[in-house]
């Protein structure tokens, strides 16, 4: 129970979640001790134990839930994590800043004619499936606005997901609450200099994948895969959301502004 002026209120009900490995999973078990568990099916909040990985997979479980998400990091970097602590735990989380993230809606029509879709948190991107360039068609809104892009790939990004893949591709880091997405191409030759473009999250983008047969092209939401694709839509997803938990001071909004002066 947790105890103020007005009165006290029960702890909150918690799912503890790893990426499997013996670390994750002792710390795990320690936590489940001092501080009890629920089923996600009951839960007030998810702890993650592990990396940026783990965080996504968990995000996208939970999104039709409406459960935050507090993660700790037993990964590599850990960008959308806190730091593992064991004590305090029902403090740290009655203390978080909450920051909301909607996703990207793909829409695919594949080389059968189906139509599939997925959502992302991070990205959308499109890859070349073999030795070939892909060629690619961007529209935004409805109009071309390149209409030949000889390239291993694009990448549409929310501002969550700019300092991930898209970060790594030379595209612009975006501020957490900044109504934008980022469109980056991966390794552009044609037309070589174009280094993407900056474009409202209101914006509708299709992508139309040329010489398909000769030139495969896979879309991939997050971690969810299309091979064959003809046309890629993407947009973003307001009925759709998930809420990310971070100690004071360390907001996914401070993150991606303290990565814009590494260097």
């Amino acid at each position: 129970m947790q105890c103020s002026g007005g009165g006290c209120v029960a702890d909150p009900r918690i799912c503890f979640v790893t990426n499997k490995t013996p670390a994750a999973d002792i710390a795990a078990d320690r936590l489940r001790q001092r501080y009890g568990e629920s089923p996600l099916s009951a839960a007030e909040i998810v702890v993650a134990l592990g990396g940026d990985g783990l965080m996504l997979q968990t995000l996208h479980q939970v999104m039709d839930r409406g459960i935050p998400t507090y993660g700790m990091n037993f990964g590599s970097v850990g960008f959308m994590m806190n730091d593992f602590n064991e004590n305090d735990l029902i403090e740290r989380l009655a203390a978080a800043q909450r920051t909301r993230i909607y996703p990207l809606s793909m829409q695919v029509l594949d080389a059968e004619g189906i139509t599939r879709s997925a959502l992302a948190i991070n990205e959308v991107s499109l890859f070349r499936s073999s030795y070939q360039a892909a060629k690619l068609q961007i529209l935004v809104d409805g109009q071309v606005r390149l209409d030949e892009l000889i390239c291993d790939g694009a990448i549409l990004s929310t501002p969550a997901g700019s300092t991930a893949y898209n970060l790594s591709a030379h595209g612009p880091i975006l501020p957490i609450e900044a109504p934008l997405l980022a469109l980056t191409p991966i390794s552009p030759f044609r037309p070589r200099r174009w280094r993407g473009a900056i474009l409202s999250n209101r914006a509708v983008v299709k992508f139309l994948t040329r010489e398909a047969e000769k030139r495969p092209v896979s879309a991939v939401a997050d971690n969810v895969e299309f091979q064959n694709v003809r046309e890629v839509t993407v947009t973003e997803d307001r009925s759709h959301h998930v809420t990310l938990m971070f100690d004071p001071g360390t907001s996914l909004e401070e993150r991606v502004l303290t990565e814009q002066f590494r260097f």
